[in-house]
This record gives C-alpha cells, structure tokens and sequence, in this order.
C-alpha cells in the first residue's frame, strides 16, 4: 500500500502553478527638453520651455526625489509626465510609454505633482482685495462694452468624469446624461480665474453651488468694494451683487443692457474655452478617482492662471479652435432684487 500523504500532493500542486516572477527592467527615460524644439514642445505640453523651468523652481524641491538610487525620476521628468497627461486626458500607460515609465509610476507621479500644484491655489487664484486691484478689474470689463463696476463674470461647467460606482454615484449623473463635477468659476476681462470652486456634483444646480458658496457673506459685508456687482446667466437670482439678463426686454434701454451684459460675461465662457483647449483632459474627460479629479481641475485653473500672468499664450490656431461651451439658460427663474437691475438701467443705458 502506497504511503502517500496529503501535504506532499499540495506542495507539489503550489510548486507547479507557482507563475513565474516578470523581470524589471528599468528603461533610459527620454528628455523632451532635448528631443522637441519649442514649438513641438509646446504642442505636447501647452507651455513654452522657460515657463516650464520657472514652475521647476517654484516647487520643485516639493517633488525632486530625497535619493537618486534606483534611476529616481527628477523634478523635471515628473512635471513633464502631469502635463502631458493635461495635454492629452489619455490612458496613463500611454503616458509612461511616452517617456518610458511604468503605468503605476506614472499613476504616482500625476498624483503627487497634481496634489502639490492644487496646494498652489492661494497664491494664483484669488478674488481682487485692494482698492487698486477692485478698480483695475472693473476698468478691464468697462472696456468691453460700458457696463460699469463689474467685479467677476460667474458660471459653472461640467467636468466630465467615469461613474465613481456606489451607493451615491447616480448624484454626478447631470442634466446633460452624463458623469460629471459641476465646477464654478469666476474670472476677470483678462480670462484669469479669480475664484473656483470643485467639489460638486454633476447634478447640483448653479445657484445651489453659489448660495453654499463664501462669496455671499463676502459680498454682503463689501469686501470687494461697495456698489460692486458679478454678472451671471438667467440660472442665478438676481440679487444687489449679482446682475443678471432680462429674459424679456421690453424698452431699448434694457435691450442695451442685455447687449452690454451678454458681451461682458461672456468672458467667463471663453476662460472655460480657452482652460479645456489648452487642458484637453478637462474636455475628454478624467478617469480618476472623484477625490483626484477634484484636484486635477484646480491644479489645471492654477496653470491657467500662471500660463495668462507670464503671457504664455498658446498660438493662434489653438485659440482659434477653443470654443465657449453652448450652456443653455435656465429659463423662468426666480429673479430677486430687480429693483438694483432697473435702477442700473435707468442710470446707465437710458
């Protein structure tokens, strides 16, 4: 009788499906600084090379490797791989291949470079506080088309994201059908973002995201200068602080007014036109977690803001091909406060 027992048969079974361990191999990274002139460099990565240096020695000790054991990934090679992604919004293993890096370094890598570019945000985005700065912005919107004292232009637009799955995830479905973070913005006549909000979603209201705002209070104690006012679609109450179109015009002055204020706020529909073509992945849409995603937008209004103050643009065909997104008004909103309307109107488009 054979003595065999059971512990022989299962070490020999672990012996034999045991898979093979994959070999690293560690690739020569490439060096787009070397490869690309600056005009393909900054088609790749929508910034010129010294404005990819300055952000380098704004906050590259914050990301530069503590070693250089292992074939570390400098500063550089990090920042180059974050912007390529905002460049593209493709896969991330697409983004390693492209400069020879594992997909899960990759992975790392945007999100260590993305939290720490959000961290930015006090420094580039900020509401005008001076008395000089109000006044500077307001002369920037008088000078599109005579509307006086205007602070901001406000809106909101959807950042298209994968279902995050779970019990909440039907919440970002919007009205549009899909996935998204409804994001609220405001800008300057320059197209520079001065405030920004990304933590909603997709099916939240405008007016929700703004009333839970702290621009309320703000405005309610004149921190922005008294007689200040933001302008807004129909989808906003009309309050003293908050200016918004007449859905029915009945004089000509209030036809000039819905002139002079569509032309004026629609500064902030070119920003988000001019912030998704020069960051694609905001367009395309993100396939990160919600918590990723949320500091993707900011870290991309954070290089917004510095690409518009070091007069970084992007060339004229870019421009050419950035469209202000077809927002549909919400019709039949309550307007409040119509009585600071009528009185702008009566004094200044009579």
């Amino acid at each position: 009788m054979l003595d065999i027992s059971l512990s022989s048969f299962s070490s020999s079974s672990d012996e034999e499906e045991a898979p093979a361990r994959r070999i690293r191999f560690i690739r020569d990274r490439n060096n787009p600084f070397q490869i690309y002139d600056d005009i393909d460099f900054k088609m790749r990565y929508r910034f010129s090379k010294p404005i990819v240096q300055n952000l380098l020695h704004m906050f590259g000790h914050l990301i530069e490797p503590k070693t250089k054991r292992n074939k570390s990934i400098d500063g550089l090679t990090q920042l180059l791989i974050t912007l390529r992604f905002y460049a593209t919004g493709t896969y991330q293993r697409v983004i390693g291949d492209h400069i020879n890096v594992n997909q899960s370094t990759a992975c790392r890598v945007i999100n260590r470079v993305t939290r720490h570019l959000a961290r930015q945000r006090p420094n580039f985005i900020n509401m005008p506080k001076n008395q000089d700065d109000i006044l500077q912005v307001c002369r920037g919107f008088y000078r599109i088309r005579g509307f006086p004292k205007v602070i901001g232009a406000i809106d909101c637009t959807h950042i298209k994201i994968q279902s995050p799955g779970g019990n909440n995830a039907e919440l970002y479905r919007n009205r549009k059908g899909f996935f998204s973070i409804n994001v609220q913005a405001i800008c300057d006549a320059t197209l520079k973002i001065r405030h920004i909000i990304s933590r909603w979603p997709g099916s939240v209201h405008d007016s929700t995201i703004f009333n839970d705002s702290p621009l309320i209070p703000e405005f309610e104690a004149d921190q922005y200068g008294a007689g200040t006012y933001l302008l807004g679609d129909s989808g906003y109450a009309c309050k003293k602080y908050l200016l918004t179109p007449f859905l029915n015009p009945r004089t000509p002055a209030e036809e000039r007014y819905n002139r002079s204020h569509v032309a004026t706020r629609n500064t902030i529909e070119r920003t988000f036109g001019v912030l998704k073509r020069r960051f694609p992945c905001l367009f395309l849409g993100l396939r990160n977690t919600v918590h990723v995603c949320l500091m993707i937008i900011v870290a991309c209004a954070v290089l917004h803001n510095i690409a518009i103050d070091s007069n970084d643009h992007l060339n004229e065909f870019f421009e050419n091909q950035g469209r202000a997104e077809d927002i549909p008004i919400a019709e039949g909103y309550r307007n409040e406060n119509t009585s600071i309307r009528t009185a702008l109107v009566n004094t200044t488009f009579s």
